[in-house]
């Protein structure tokens, strides 16, 4: 947006806290008559968000109220959610809890990340922003049922850790949700490593999670429920592989367990 601005000599301002008291008189003498907000981290201060004539209204990477936060494409796969898609709001001061002026759907591809589901979005999100302008005059705006919103945080390393007592389809989900950042981990023998992608199996019962167990000429792991099998893995500080090529290197063998502290 900086560069694009740049280039084509857009008037740009970048406060490292639009909270400081002169932002919103510095925004007001734009005299623009709408704000348009997209993936910014803040929580806008009321008088920011009146400085435009019209107010400001915002883009946001879920069907609202489901997924307030500032990592609704994550959670939302991180969830097994199968449908997702673009909202466009009127802003107030709470956590994109304004009314609704657009909604746009779009099904979740089940291999799908959330870095290929962002790119996906990004368009979707410009041509339902384009539409709501035009029609802005012509809509009304819908009051979101706060009894069905769903939170999404800002994701943390910690939110990536496996933990083999669940089941393997809620590991694939944590997996894909994860990719890029910040990437699903576990322990090995031979250090931490990354899952960037991965699928669920049939596995053998008896195994304890995290146990390395047969699958076909490989080996997949044994989760609480199924088992979880690896394709592309990035061990500590080298580059990313595939799974079979891993094992090769590791040497690993059914039986062996990953997870442990």
């Amino acid at each position: 947006m900086k560069t694009r601005a740049l280039a084509a000599g857009v008037p740009l301002l970048q406060p490292a806290r639009l909270r400081d008291p002169e932002w919103a008189p510095r925004l007001a003498a734009l005299g623009a008559d709408l704000g348009v907000v997209v993936a910014f981290g803040q929580i806008l201060p009321k008088a920011v968000l009146a400085a435009p004539r019209r107010g400001s209204l915002n883009v946001h990477g879920s069907l609202l109220p489901r997924y307030r936060g500032a990592a609704p494409i994550q959670w939302a796969i991180i969830r097994g959610e199968t449908v997702t898609g673009i909202t466009t709001f009127q802003m107030d001061e709470g956590m994109d809890t304004g009314p609704i002026l657009l909604r746009a759907a779009t099904p979740i591809g089940a291999e799908e990340t959330a870095g290929e589901l962002a790119r996906r979005l990004a368009p979707l999100g410009a041509e339902v922003l384009l539409d709501t302008l035009r029609r802005l005059d012509a809509l009304t705006p819908e009051p979101q049922r706060s009894e069905e919103a769903t939170l999404a945080p800002r994701l943390k390393k910690a939110d990536g850790r496996l933990d083999w007592t669940r089941a393997a389809r809620e590991l694939v989900n944590l997996v894909r949700g994860c990719n890029p950042w910040p990437g699903a981990t576990t322990a090995t023998p031979g250090g931490a490593l990354t899952i960037w992608r991965a699928v669920a199996v049939t596995g053998p019962t008896g195994p304890a999670p995290g146990t390395l167990v047969g699958h076909g000429d490989g080996l997949a792991v044994a989760t609480g429920d199924g088992a979880l099998l690896p394709t592309e893995v990035q061990p500590e500080n080298r580059r990313a592989m595939p799974w079979p090529d891993y094992l090769r290197g590791a040497r690993l063998a059914p039986g062996a367990r990953v997870g442990a502290p």
